[in-house]
């Protein structure tokens, strides 16, 4: 999908952005993981095979998906600039840090910066960075995910508590 996903679940596991529509309208929902995956086992696959809470057709990418698109687009640490939306990031240019940083969309993915949410309500980051689940756990109480920062290039990749809000993309079976 070109965007984040924007499908209300109607359940507690999925939130716009400080509670706002607008949020949700600009860069999709938030799911926690259980959400995400509509309790589906963890999958390390290539394909998933996890439709998660996509729409029929797609899936929620694992780790190893998320891998090859790293590799696709020139690796980690300039994968960022290839992905990122060139509007919608609080900065895409100087980067304060004496750098400069572009948002160039080169395929397509328009990643937006949607932030994240926590299990206490709090929101965080929203125009400054970007975080999104795979299918893949890495423990019994986290799960992988990708994110995107307003302040480099690369793509990140972490353990995130389960219960955390992040966004979702779905890739086409």
């Amino acid at each position: 999908m070109a965007e984040n996903l924007n499908y209300n679940t109607n359940t507690t596991g999925s939130k716009c952005y400080d509670n706002s529509e607008t949020n949700c309208n600009t860069y999709g929902r938030l799911y926690n993981w259980a959400t995400a995956m509509a309790n589906s086992a963890s999958s390390t696959a290539n394909p998933s095979g996890v439709r998660g809470v996509c729409p029929s057709g797609w899936h929620l990418p694992s780790d190893a998906e998320w891998n090859a698109l790293m590799t696709a687009v020139g690796g980690l640490s300039t994968a960022g600039k290839h992905l990122k939306a060139r509007d919608g990031w609080n900065s895409c240019g100087p980067s304060g840090f004496g750098k400069t940083y572009s948002c160039e969309d080169t395929y397509g993915f328009s990643a937006l910066p949607g932030g994240y949410g926590s299990s206490d309500g709090s929101f965080y980051n929203v125009g400054r960075s970007g975080y999104w689940w795979t299918a893949s756990e890495d423990d019994s109480d986290l799960a992988y995910y990708r994110y995107m920062g307003y302040y480099d290039e690369d793509v990140h990749r972490h353990g995130g508590d389960k219960v955390s809000l992040f966004s979702v993309r779905c890739l086409q079976d």
